[in-house]
């Protein structure tokens, strides 16, 4: 059996079509590839962003920035001085971009103008820290991506 030039573009165009649905079948089903949004309820969290950009602006304004330093015995996240740390509620969030699961938030009960998070809850990798806090009724905010 003899293949013509129109045969052979067939036989091309089906090779082509098979090739492109068995990787989109094989992608859509491999769980290693499945992604999820950054949060469960990401339209509601984007509702409320004008006020996390108010109370950064606040911890601008106010000159109240934290430091965030890496230790041996974890990541301490200082306050500043001026502050009376017994009057400062609020949380500190680690976001792990390449695994949810390994998310966590500390409230923050501070006995003094820093806060430890240790080690042994730190995998190497980049964390995104979230420290948001009230002060004499006022909301800041201070975000970071640091390297562990």
């Amino acid at each position: 059996m003899k293949i013509n030039w129109g045969t052979a573009i067939v036989i091309a165009f089906i090779g082509f079509i098979s090739f492109i649905l068995f990787f989109v079948i094989r992608m859509s089903t491999n769980h290693r590839a499945h992604h999820d949004l950054v949060t469960e309820d990401y339209y509601r969290a984007e509702l409320a962003f004008q006020d996390e950009i108010d109370d950064q602006n606040n911890a601008t304004k106010n000159s109240v920035n934290l430091t965030v330093l890496k230790q041996e015995a974890g990541l301490l996240v200082q306050f500043p001085s001026n502050l009376n740390y017994s009057k400062v509620k609020g949380t500190v969030s680690l976001y792990r971009p390449s695994n949810k699961k390994l998310d966590f938030d500390i409230d923050l009960k501070l006995t003094s103008a820093q806060i430890l998070i240790p080690d042994n809850r730190l995998l190497d990798g980049r964390w995104d820290v979230k420290v948001s806090w009230k002060y004499e009724n006022e909301s800041y905010l201070f975000k970071d991506k640091i390297t562990y």
